[in-house]
């Protein structure tokens, strides 16, 4: 029963993935053309959409600066480390950002969505949810990688 009424929440939440979100995913998964995407649920639309892509030179620092301190928003980010083993590894990360200073509906709405939006993502390693930005720090993202 409980999954029953899960799937009617994401269904009621209605929201469209916009093409150019998926795009530009598999830019980054494929080509890595991008560092970070982030994405934005217009209201009015009922769509998500691509708010902002970052450039594989650009920093981790770059990615945090670009997700605003009282809205939410959904973005994935390419991380590359090294394991123990001195291997170059990336992992794709998908992140849930909700600050505790966003609006309540603004939270149901991206809470609501955020399943059937990361569906049309195929490709994701590694998911966080994050309301403050410590908890999506280099710290988090190394830790999660392995």
């Amino acid at each position: 029963m409980a999954l029953f009424s899960l799937d009617i929440a994401n269904a009621a939440s209605g929201m469209a993935v916009h093409d150019d979100c998926k795009l530009k995913f598999l830019e980054l998964k494929a080509k890595r053309t991008y560092r970070f995407i982030v994405f934005k649920i217009e209201e009015k639309q009922k769509q998500v959409i691509v708010e902002k892509v970052g450039e594989p030179s650009q920093s981790y620092e770059d990615f945090a600066a670009s997700l605003p301190v009282d809205e939410c928003r959904y973005a994935v980010y390419d991380f590359d480390f090294v394991t123990e083993e001195n291997c170059q590894k990336s992992r794709i990360f998908f992140i849930a950002w909700s600050p505790d200073t966003s609006r309540v509906r603004s939270k149901m709405i991206y809470a609501s969505s955020k399943d059937r939006f990361k569906r049309e993502l195929d490709g994701i390693q590694v998911e966080l949810q994050a309301t403050d930005p410590t908890e999506m720090g280099l710290d988090v993202f190394k830790s999660r990688a392995n």
